[in-house]
């Protein structure tokens, strides 16, 4: 087996930040990029709200420079995804497709995927900035002075929506139902907003979408319209907007852990407060692996250095270096 004082699952800004910071600290971290390397930001046309880049940068390239700063500084990253993980032998144990490698202290960096309608083409544009987003914070900019949907009846739906207001000409709400999950304060603000409409009893069934010529000869599909169907009666209709947010939920990426760390109702992995330990000692988790509440690439990144700080004073106190290392 190949062993480790410290392994790093997940990329993104949490795993990659997490990896800079164990690299300086003289860790030799190993980081198992998994299925998405970069993680939600490798879907995210352009990022305008991350420290250090007035001008905004593409999401794909503040992973690729993060990725670069990472390796510079000695990390070793390498294209493995995690099958299992055995947190209760000592050293631990990580199983990917490719072999299984052990390690004194475990960084949990494998952030949450958004939930899409599984209609298809929500997916499809929203990873190629066609017009959907799964981030009202993130992308609700780009849409000043044109009329968007957001898709949910929870809070997180809500939120997107009155947070919209502020650059949307007008907000749609579209839910299935006719009553909403959301707290009563938050329906209260979101009803007694004039630039919110409420469209009750629907589902979207499909997207339409035009093609726009964004640089010569390089058309690309963005949304429309929205093709809806009453839940009731079958009966469809059509909404024309520019933007779709889906605010369904999220879905934390720790299906490898088989339930090995306890995790909230949702699935968020549990840290002790103003830390990254998890219950299990030796192991911590960083990013929206563990964060219902921000979901953003500065905070996943502040909670990355936090991981990786925490993981070097745990193996300073409890596992001082005592064995060689052995390389891929």
């Amino acid at each position: 087996m190949n062993h480790r004082r410290i392994i790093i699952i997940g990329t993104g800004p949490a795993g990659y930040t997490a990896a800079i910071y164990a690299s300086r600290a003289n860790l030799a971290p190993l980081v198992l990029e998994g299925a998405q390397p970069g993680g939600q930001l490798t879907i995210t046309t352009e990022v305008e709200n991350y420290p250090g880049f007035r001008e905004g940068i593409p999401g794909p390239g503040l992973m690729d420079e993060m990725r670069a700063q990472a390796l510079r500084l000695g990390a070793e990253i390498v294209p493995e995804t995690v099958l299992s993980a055995h947190l209760d032998v000592r050293p631990m144990v990580v199983v990917t497709e490719s072999g299984d490698y052990t390690c004194d202290a475990l960084v949990i960096a494998t952030g949450a995927s958004a939930k899409w309608l599984g209609i298809g083409k929500d997916e499809e544009l929203g990873r190629r900035g066609g017009g959907v987003s799964a981030c009202a914070t993130c992308d609700g900019f780009f849409y000043r002075g044109k009329e968007v949907a957001v898709v949910g009846g929870g809070d997180t739906a809500l939120e997107e929506a009155l947070y919209l207001t502020r650059f949307a000409r007008h907000v749609h709400l579209v839910h299935r139902r006719d009553t909403l999950r959301a707290s009563k304060a938050m329906q209260e603000r979101a009803k007694a907003n004039p630039k919110i409409t409420f469209h009750w009893n629907q589902a979207v069934a499909d997207l339409e979408t035009r093609r726009v010529e964004t640089s010569p000869g390089n058309p690309v599909e963005k949304l429309r319209a929205l093709r809806l169907k009453d839940t009731r009666d079958g009966s469809p209709s059509l909404l024309e907007v520019e933007g779709l947010f889906v605010a369904v939920g999220h879905r934390p990426n720790t299906a490898f852990l088989r339930g090995a760390l306890p995790a909230d109702e949702n699935g968020y992995l549990l840290v002790e407060k103003g830390s990254t330990r998890t219950p299990v000692p030796g192991v911590f988790a960083c990013g929206d692996v563990q964060d219902s509440t921000y979901r953003q690439a500065i905070t996943a990144a502040g909670s990355g250095c936090m991981a990786a700080v925490d993981a070097e004073r745990w193996l300073s106190e409890t596992c001082p270096p005592s064995r060689e290392t052995s390389h891929v």
